[in-house]
């Protein structure tokens, strides 16, 4: 059995797009750090958002999941920072819990 070219000559026919050689595509590379302006963004507007309201913006299932997620964000900032929005955002859920 003969080995089958494409229509532009290379062999196999049915070439790999996975392996090694130059004639393969090349995984993109990723980032897998965040953008610290971004998480800084999205925990100022939770924040803001949580400041605003008189009493709690969130379902009691959303508010658990934030009460989770907002401190693993600053995860992703400066201590000082993180520290500083993780103590304003529990003031500001424990003030809204009570206004409940």
């Amino acid at each position: 059995m003969t080995e089958q070219t494409d229509l532009f000559g290379h062999s196999p026919a049915q070439g790999s797009l996975f392996g090694d050689g130059e004639d393969r595509m090349q995984a993109p590379p990723q980032s897998f750090l965040p953008d610290p302006e971004d998480i800084r963004r999205r925990l100022t507007l939770l924040l803001e958002k949580a400041r605003s309201a008189e009493k709690m913006p969130w379902s009691e299932r959303d508010a658990r999941m934030w009460q989770t997620v907002f401190p693993n964000m600053a995860k992703w900032l400066p201590e000082e920072e993180a520290e500083q929005l993780r103590f304003e955002f529990a003031r500001e859920m424990q003030r809204l819990t009570l206004a409940a």
